[in-house]
């Protein structure tokens, strides 16, 4: 211990440990943006790919009203497809619940509804023998062999869990950066439907600018615009988004935009009541996390500033104590 202790201390030792440190900084510094995607260019071909389901699904009621029918040709079906199909997993769980939660997660397309329940059959099955396999083969409990089965069936019911764990976390990380970016994007609005564009411009103009701050609004604005184009209802466009969002600040203004549509009431009225309203939401809830924070750093304080509080003050003493009694 004390070679090991001497070793760690020496100055060298130390210098190398430092450098190390800085180098591996460096290198991840400069290789970090390299190792980034470009999500904003992903997410608006995404964005462009829904814009296009939804203009051939458009085409496609317009054909049938007029009498023509057209024939699909059957893709290939996947294997998470066919394990749904063989067990009727679409009958159990699909529904317009699930939906919601995997579109607030920013997950729309059918693949993402398949996807989510194979994951969901299949992650108890599996959390259940990996937890057998560790209790039984790699780390010995010291418990009877039922105990450990009891384990391993306590893994699949939370492996059972799991896929509903990962959507609520990705929804709520997505909420998350559309309520903190939306009061701005809705003065942008504000200031675009004041400038005399179009509702459909302005929800494309800011979808585009406010994609720096938040991509995932930008998503939501972009999928908007298109709705607005292609359905048959405004109304219907609006009301998706505030499902989509699951936000009180974007229902109130999606409900604002519908009634200014459904009455004839200024637009740029109504946005700018509901941008007053956003801003004092967004203050508000700072004011109330900065009067929650005095409580929180009381136990790290306590437990990581007093010590070292003490030391400084009663360690030249001590100190002093020590040289007096020992000479």
């Amino acid at each position: 211990m004390t070679d090991f202790m001497e070793t760690v201390m020496n100055p060298q030792m130390i210098s190398v440990i430092l450098g190390s440190i800085c180098v591996f900084a460096t290198v991840l510094s400069v290789a970090m943006p390299m190792l980034q995607r470009d999500q904003m260019n992903r997410r608006m071909k995404e964005m462009a790919t829904e814009r296009d389901k939804m203009r051939s699904v458009r085409l496609a009621e317009m054909a049938l009203k007029d009498g023509k029918t057209t024939k699909l040709r059957s893709a290939p079906k996947g294997f998470m497809v066919r394990i749904v199909e063989q067990l009727d997993l679409r009958k159990k769980f699909d529904n317009e619940e699930l939906r919601e939660n995997l579109k607030r997660a920013g997950l729309r397309t059918q693949s993402h509804v398949v996807s989510f329940l194979f994951f969901r059959a299949v992650a108890p099955i599996v959390a259940f023998f990996v937890t057998l396999f560790y209790v039984f083969f790699v780390k010995d409990t010291g418990y009877p062999p039922s105990i450990n089965v009891l384990m391993a069936v306590g893994g699949a019911f939370l492996g059972f869990y799991l896929p509903n764990i990962y959507i609520s976390n990705r929804a709520g990380k997505r909420q998350m950066s559309i309520k903190q970016a939306f009061p701005d994007a809705l003065d942008m609005l504000l200031i675009c439907v004041q400038s005399g564009m179009s509702i459909e411009a302005a929800f494309a103009k800011v979808g585009k600018e406010i994609a720096a701050q938040s991509l995932e609004l930008a998503e939501e604005m972009t999928l908007t615009t298109a709705e607005l184009s292609y359905l048959q209802e405004r109304r219907q466009a609006y009301e998706n988004l505030a499902k989509r969002t699951g936000l009180p600040g974007v229902k109130g203004v999606t409900t604002a935009l519908v009634q200014a549509e459904r009455y004839g009431t200024p637009v740029g009225q109504a946005l700018r009541t509901m941008a007053k309203e956003n801003r004092d939401i967004r203050q508000s809830e700072a004011e109330r996390k900065a009067a929650a924070l005095p409580p929180k750093l009381t136990v790290p304080m306590i437990v990581f500033f007093l010590p070292v509080l003490f030391i400084v003050i009663l360690g030249p003493a001590g100190i002093s104590y020590m040289n007096t009694n020992f000479n």
